[in-house]
Formats: structure tokens, C-alpha cells, sequence
């Protein structure tokens, strides 16, 4: 069994970094290797999450055990179910005060690889170090740029109410190798599903001035209900794109949603929208944009679905 730490110092109060990191519904938008993480069973202490995410660039999935510990700062976990070449992996997170404003973070690990392989170890042992590094790095942007997220982070919602059914919206949504035939937008596709239910999409995407820009996004998918995604290979304006399609049954139909959370970069604002440029004209500027595109796909998703009704 290996055993490996890594630690960073942030400059925040230790209780508040415990938040967030006990908070898994977060994890995507602060841990850049995650992808999506859902609670499987959740009581006082003790919680049972499924996490996708990331792994030396391929996606992984694998189901977790934590038990909080609140009054000791701690967070310990325990993979459940891994995923090849890794046969079993654990670890904890150990957070301590150093002054009232400056904590620091312990990301421990243990574990092993598939028949001791050498090779699978190595591979392992790249991707701990790898994540690890991201995570506590993105842990300490997030966490010290707090009193700038409320200005830079931004969620909104598009819905449209389909007289058809969950299945066929959501199979237009899912079957996105073939949007370049069906939405006007989108001009070519990469698209791959090698593990069930985790989907890799790379896409070309027309502007309304006629130029393209390429993006890249994992999807974990939920079979008629929902599609949640995160993009990897983002836009100049942005530094974090999240979001998920829904697909409720309701009274007559379906209401088919799909959701964004960004945070801008505001490094790039300047750049992109001109000197005079404000993070509202940022923040106005690629809602359009993306809420063009959605509303674009919620559009023809419903023409679909009640054609097939």
C-alpha cells in the first residue's frame, strides 16, 4: 500500500475551508478534475458519494465512503468501488489553523494498484500527484478569491415546456454525434461514450458574427431524467463553465431545462469585449451567448420530440 501527502496553505479561516470541502455538490466547480458528484446515501457523518472525474485526461468514475468529522477538521474517505488500474485507494482530509485567517491542508493518501502491477502503480502515482496538486491549488485560488465569486460567478436557467416525452428530448440531448446534422450551431463533433454513462464531447460552435470556437465537455448522463456536464477546453471569457439538462415529466408533457454556472475570467474581458468593457458587459455577454445555444437546442429538441409523438 502506498502512502502519499500533499499540503498548501490558504489564507482563510480553517472552519470555512472545511465547508467546502465537505460540501461535495461544490467539488465541480472548485476541484478542476472533477466532473460531477452525486450523494448515493447521506446521514449525519457518514455519506455514500459517487464521484466522476478526471484522471491523466481520461474519465474515471468511482463510488466513495466519508465519515465528517466537524470538530476535528477532518474528512476521511474511502473508495468503495475503483476503477482499474487502481485496486484499492483511501485517504483523508486534514484541515489545521494556523492564525485566525491561514489554515493548512492535508491531502492524504493511501493505496494500491491491481495485482501490485508496476506499471499500474506508476500510473496511479501520477494521477494522485497530479489531481492532488490541482485540487489543493484550486482550493486556495477559490477559497482566497471568495469576495470576488459573487461578482464573477454567475447561474442561470432556460426552459421550454415539450408536448412529448422525458425519453425522446433527452435522447435528442444525449445523442450529441449527431448534432451536426440536427442544430444549426454546431458545426462538427467528436463524441465519445467508451464508459458507459460518461461521455466526452468535443465541439466546433458557430458565433452569430459567423466564427467558430472549439470546446470540450464531459457529460455524466442520467437516462431520461438529467445530463450534467462540465466543459474543460473553455471560451477566453471564461474560467469555469458548468451546467445540466433536465427532463421532467409534468401535467401535458415535458418541461426540458438546461441550466449554466460560469465564472468569468476577468483577465480576458479587455481582450475580448474592448478597454471600456465592465464584468456586467462580460457577464451579459456570454449568457447570451450560451442561452442562444441552449435555447437553440431546447428548440429543436422539442420539434423533435413532438414530431415523434
Amino acid at each position: 500500500m502506498r502512502e502519499v501527502e500533499h499540503e498548501i496553505t490558504v489564507s482563510a479561516p480553517a472552519e470555512a475551508v472545511y465547508r467546502l470541502i465537505a460540501e461535495v455538490e461544490n467539488w465541480p466547480r472548485i476541484f478542476p478534475p472533477t466532473v460531477y458528484v452525486d450523494h448515493v446515501e447521506r446521514g449525519e457523518r457518514e455519506e455514500r458519494i459517487r464521484i466522476w472525474a478526471t484522471a491523466n485526461g481520461e474519465p474515471k468514475n468511482w463510488t466513495s465512503r466519508r465519515t465528517l468529522t466537524p470538530e476535528r477538521l477532518r474528512i476521511d474517505f474511502r473508495q468503495e468501488v475503483s476503477t482499474p488500474p487502481v485496486a484499492a485507494m483511501g485517504g483523508a482530509w486534514i484541515i489545521t489553523a494556523l492564525t485566525e485567517g491561514e489554515s493548512r491542508v492535508r491531502l492524504l493518501h493511501d493505496y494500491r494498484a491491481v495485482g501490485d502491477d508496476p506499471a499500474g502503480l506508476a500510473w496511479i502515482d501520477e494521477a494522485v500527484d497530479r489531481n492532488s496538486r490541482a485540487e489543493l491549488a484550486a482550493l486556495k485560488t477559490n477559497v482566497e478569491l471568495a469576495h470576488l465569486a459573487a461578482e464573477l460567478t454567475f447561474s442561470f436557467e432556460d426552459t421550454v415546456h415539450v408536448d412529448g416525452s422525458a425519453k425522446d428530448v433527452y435522447d435528442f440531448v444525449n445523442d450529441a454525434g449527431l448534432w451536426p446534422e440536427r442544430l444549426p450551431h454546431v458545426a462538427s463533433v467528436r463524441f465519445a461514450e467508451e464508459t458507459p454513462g460518461l461521455q466526452s464531447l468535443e465541439m466546433d460552435t458557430r458565433a452569430k458574427d459567423g466564427s467558430t470556437h472549439t470546446t470540450k465537455s464531459y457529460r455524466v448522463v442520467f437516462p431520461h431524467r438529467r445530463i450534467a456536464y462540465k466543459q474543460t477546453t473553455l471560451p477566453a471569457l471564461m474560467s469555469l463553465h458548468t451546467g445540466y439538462w433536465t427532463f421532467t415529466e409534468v401535467e401535458g408533457g415535458v418541461s426540458a431545462s438546461s441550466q449554466h454556472t460560469v465564472v468569468l475570467n476577468s483577465a480576458n474581458i479587455e481582450r475580448v469585449l474592448g478597454a471600456d468593457a465592465t464584468v456586467a458587459d462580460a457577464r451579459d455577454y456570454v449568457r447570451d451567448a450560451l442561452s442562444t445555444n441552449s435555447r437553440a437546442t431546447l428548440g429543436h429538441a422539442k420539434a423533435y420530440a413532438e414530431t415523434a409523438r
